[in-house]
Formats: structure tokens, sequence, C-alpha cells
């Protein structure tokens, strides 16, 4: 069997989406040659695709979109509704106003805003929007794609290996959550290697006071602006 150092390399990631993720998932993105957004498997209340945080002077703030769940069993990320009742988008302009009005790159959310202020049925099309935008901002221009749209069979690891086969990938690159459920050997028996991401979050630059850790992506982008990339990619030292 070849290996990935016999023959090009093509890295694919595949993740849930989130809203407005962090800078971790970014990293996966800007480390591989195609992305899949795992948007066809189970929705996970109280996880991280509806919502996300920003920072305040007090900590850590929440940043939410409702959704219709109740009565509705179990659904996939891409059939989860947002709720038209509450007037969300309004109130996450306000956060963003409120604690970022003074960030070096605030003129960054004349585009977030619009984003926000656009009609949403479905979390998922806010969500891929909000990546694709983030992405661009950062300088990423890897591939994305639906899994919903591939249309590919499998249980839960195969169907993995299936996607990675279907781009003509040789190497997986999985966050680190996947030591816990990824049999490499599995993945090798198909021409696959398997990398683990092992992200060492950055320091720089933030309003607030001391350094808070794990927020959304948004708050390097409006801190740091065009250095966000290298800052998210750990590439030499932070300004």
């Amino acid at each position: 069997m070849n290996s990935p150092a016999d023959e090009k390399v093509k890295r694919i990631g595949i993740l849930q989406p989130g809203y407005l993720p962090w800078l971790g998932f970014f990293e996966q993105i800007g480390r591989v040659d195609a992305f899949i957004i795992y948007d066809d498997v189970q929705f996970d209340k109280g996880g991280w695709r509806n919502r996300n945080r920003v920072k305040s002077p007090n900590g850590p703030a929440w940043l939410t979109v409702p959704v219709l769940t109740k009565g509705q069993g179990n659904l996939n990320i891409r059939d989860i509704q947002i709720s038209q009742t509450e007037r969300w988008s309004s109130k996450h302009i306000r956060t963003i106003q409120q604690y970022y009005s003074r960030a070096d790159y605030y003129e960054y959310t004349d585009e977030l805003f619009q984003i926000w202020e656009s009609q949403w049925e479905f979390l998922i099309d806010l969500d891929i929007a909000i990546i694709r935008w983030m992405a661009e901002k950062f300088g990423l221009s890897t591939q994305f794609y639906l899994s919903s749209d591939l249309n590919i069979q499998g249980d839960r690891i195969q169907r993995l290996i299936n996607i990675i086969k279907h781009l003509d990938g040789n190497v997986f690159y999985e966050g680190a959550a996947g030591k816990n459920y990824i049999d490499i050997q599995n993945f090798r028996e198909h021409g696959i290697e398997v990398e683990f991401q092992d992200y060492s979050h950055p320091v720089y630059s933030q309003l607030h006071g001391e350094f808070i850790s794990h927020l959304s992506a948004l708050d390097l982008l409006l801190n740091c602006g065009p250095d966000s990339r290298g800052i998210l990619m750990l590439e030499g030292d932070v300004p």
C-alpha cells in the first residue's frame, strides 16, 4: 500500500457546523484541501451548533440563536429551524456593538451585521453563511462540501472513510476528540492516514482585561484584523 509520503497528500476535514466557531474549527479548515460540513447528523441540544461566546467586561457572554426542537423528535442539523418569535439578530448586533465598538477592526462587523439582518429559516444556512464569511476574512480558500449533498452512506466510521475516499483523500485531519473513537488501523486499511489536531490556542491582544481563550474566532478577527490568519495558524510570533 502506498503511503501519503509516496503520493500527493490530500487532507480531508469533516466537522459538524458551528455558530461563530472557535479558532480550532478554522485551523482545521486551513490545514485541509477539502472540508466537509457534516450537516446530516443528529442535532445536539446545548451544543455549539446554535451558540457561542464572545468577550464582555465581565467575562464570556453567550450569543444563542433560538431554534425549534420541542416536540420535533431527533432532528438532523440540516432540519433545525430558527425560531421566528424572538428578535435574536438584533440582540446579537447590540451585544457586539456594546462589547467590540472599540476593537481595532470593528468595521468587519458591517458585513456580519448584514448576514444577521437577512431572513433565515434554517440554522444550517445561517451557520454556513457565517463560516464562509469568517473563513474568507481569515484568508482561507479551502473547498467546502455539505455531507448531505454528497449522499454517501455507511455507519458512523465507515461513512467517514467513504466520504474521504469519494474526495480522493488520503489523510483524515481529525479533531483531538477523535482519539476516543477513531481506530487508526481501520482507516489505514483503506489507504487513509489519520492526523489528530493538536492545537495550542494562541494568546493575542483582546479588549476587556485578562485574556480569555476558546471564544468565537470573531474575537480574534475584530481585535487583530489582517494579522488574524497568522495567529490562527500559529505562524511565527503573535504581534
